[in-house]
């Protein structure tokens, strides 16, 4: 039997933090680095961080439906990363830092708008989240010295201070969801 995979996209904050999370999840056959959300279908990660674009920097996971619902990628984004703060985490300042959730068909629209409540309902955040849903359109690929950035880097001061926090807060939270190994 053939596995059937899905495509979930997500921004949020620097997309070197989501990917590295991402790619220790179980499940996941793929992550990829890239821009999404703007005016234009193909753009640079200079022309993204002038603010012109809108595009958000976003991460495109490939995942087994089987091995992990759509529900739970969703589950891991919220809880990995801050998204009270509009246009920001931490000192990533900007809109394409934002807390965005971009959907590939209603049904993902849906299961993001009920997992977005439910998260609300956990009351885990003292300030409202403020996550976009919205359609995907505009993705591009990032170039390529930003796909596996946190694998081929991780003493890189960025990675050490802020990826690494990202990803031991999914290994403490969700352990029984780790790849044991990448």
């Amino acid at each position: 039997m053939q596995k059937i995979l899905q495509k979930a996209t997500v921004g949020g904050g620097c997309f070197w933090c989501v990917e590295a999370v991402y790619q220790r999840l179980k499940g996941v056959s793929a992550v990829e680095s890239g821009y999404a959300g703007g005016k234009s279908p193909n753009v640079t990660y200079r022309e993204v961080c002038s603010e012109d674009t809108r595009h958000a920097e976003v991460v495109q996971v490939t995942f087994d439906p089987q091995v992990i619902p759509y529900n739970d990628i969703l589950r891991v984004f919220f809880l990995t990363h801050d998204p009270t703060t509009p246009n920001q985490q931490g000192r990533d300042i900007g809109p394409q830092y934002r807390s965005v959730i971009f959907y590939h068909d209603e049904q993902q629209k849906n299961i993001a708008e009920e997992v977005k409540k439910q998260i609300e309902d956990m009351k885990y955040y003292k300030a409202p989240i403020v996550t976009e849903i919205a359609p995907l359109k505009n993705y591009c690929r990032a170039e390529s010295e930003h796909q596996n950035f946190y694998n081929y880097n991780p003493s890189y001061p960025y990675c050490m201070y802020v990826v690494q926090p990202k990803v031991d807060k999914f290994l403490q939270m969700f352990h029984d969801k780790a790849q044991k190994s990448i």
